[in-house]
């Protein structure tokens, strides 16, 4: 079977990947950029994306990319704690919870890639059609000198929020839906807050600032710190992944955001780097395949960060995808399976992000009590804080009680 696979980000790398492990050989990555150069900043590896690595033998290279954390915890603006849960292998997880820089991740997949599956990404290619034939559908790509047509069994279509492969197959699909908020993100050292192993979020539906460490505290107890700023109102739906803005305006948003335990305009005016982003997501679609092309990650369901869940999705669809493609009567009965097992689950959850997801509990308290309150359960009681964290993670696919019993995604063609 020939697999052509459109995008060489964390979800097209994890797809070729996993598909080599089921026995696929005849794999090839195709991906716009010069080079690959691993950009962006951090992103949180849930229990059900590591165990997916894990499987993929993938866990020891990544885990010693970054930070587990144990717990997560969620503030007001003022500083006081609304809920706190433990994660990764503290809740109950058999995988850990990891903190990553993104760019670090996709380079540490692309090594692995090259390691088991040889040269197989081509980079400088860009997508400018897809045709069908009986035998097989044609991506036909424009490079810096001329255009190649690649037959395939079946096209992935990996390449982001922005992808052509769904623009091709939904051209009334419009731009990124923006939801009035902007988001700077970068990553800043600082004296270690907390235990040194907590993931925070304070604020409420206007304002938010998060957190994570990226490094283990060095002996002068500072450590490299990944964080999200987050304002309504302000910025633009532009979508530039690499918009470098000054951290000046954007610490003096947050100027009065400084708690016992973490001070974050300072945090924010030492960042190395800030870059700017709209937060956008895009609607969900009524089918992701066409023929024998489908879509994967943020080409199928781009969502708001809430929940800290994007590229975790890439992953579980790319093991869901290989996993049918291997144990499926043929390549059609394989993509409608794979389609039955994601959208539907993938459209629950963009929704439940567009309500904030997790982060609902931030909302509640400011709505209940905007000035702070006494303690947080005069005004949510800890039934409703419980049930919105389990809710979410039922709804993400990583509640401890189900994923932990989960039957494998791995699975091997027969010969």
């Amino acid at each position: 079977m020939r697999i052509v696979i459109v995008g060489a980000g964390i979800g097209g790398l994890a797809t070729a990947l996993s598909l080599h492990e089921a026995g696929f050989e005849d794999i090839q990555v195709f991906d716009r950029v010069p080079a690959i150069r691993g950009l962006g900043v951090g992103i949180n590896l849930l229990p059900h994306a590591m165990r997916e690595l894990t499987e993929l033998g993938l866990a020891d290279r990544i885990s010693a990319l970054g930070v587990a954390p144990a717990s997560l915890s969620y503030y007001n603006r003022h500083g006081q704690l609304i809920w706190s849960e433990p994660r990764g292998l503290e809740a109950g997880y058999r995988w850990p919870q990891l903190s990553v820089h993104r760019g670090r991740l996709q380079l540490a997949l692309l090594d692995a890639v090259q390691e088991r599956l040889g040269d197989v990404v081509r980079t400088d290619h860009r997508l400018v059609d897809i045709s069908e034939r009986d035998d097989a559908d044609v991506a036909r790509f424009a490079t810096a000198h001329d255009e190649v047509e690649v037959p395939a069994d079946v096209i992935v279509g990996a390449d982001g929020i922005h992808s052509a492969v769904r623009a091709l197959h939904h051209p009334a699909d419009g731009d990124p839906v923006w939801s009035g908020l902007t988001l700077w993100r970068g990553t800043a050292v600082v004296p270690s807050y907390l235990d040194g192993r907590s993931m925070i979020m304070a604020g409420d539906g206007d304002q938010k600032f998060v957190a994570y460490p990226l490094s283990a505290p060095d002996a002068s107890g500072r450590a490299r710190v990944n964080f999200i700023a987050e304002r309504r109102g302000v910025g633009s739906p532009d979508v530039d992944w690499n918009r470098s803005v000054d951290p000046t305006p954007i610490a003096e948003l947050f100027r009065d955001w400084r708690f016992d335990w973490l001070d974050v305009p300072a945090t924010i005016a030492a960042a190395d780097e800030i870059l700017e982003y709209p937060m956008v997501d895009r609607n969900p679609l009524p089918a992701w395949t066409r023929s024998r092309t489908t879509l994967l990650g943020d080409a199928a369901h781009a969502m708001y960060p809430n929940g800290s869940n994007g590229g975790s999705q890439a992953i579980l669809d790319a093991r869901t995808l290989a996993f049918h493609l291997a144990t499926s009567a043929s390549m059609g009965e394989a993509l409608a399976a794979y389609e039955a097992a994601r959208r539907p689950a993938t459209t629950a959850l963009l929704e439940m992000t567009r309500q904030t997801g997790p982060e609902r509990v931030m909302h509640l308290a400011h709505e209940r009590a905007p000035e702070g309150f006494g303690h947080v359960h005069d005004v949510i009681p800890e039934t409703e804080l419980v049930e919105i964290a389990a809710s979410y993670k039922r709804a993400a696919g990583f509640h401890p009680d189900v994923l932990n019993v989960r039957a494998s995604l791995s699975a091997t063609v027969a010969r």
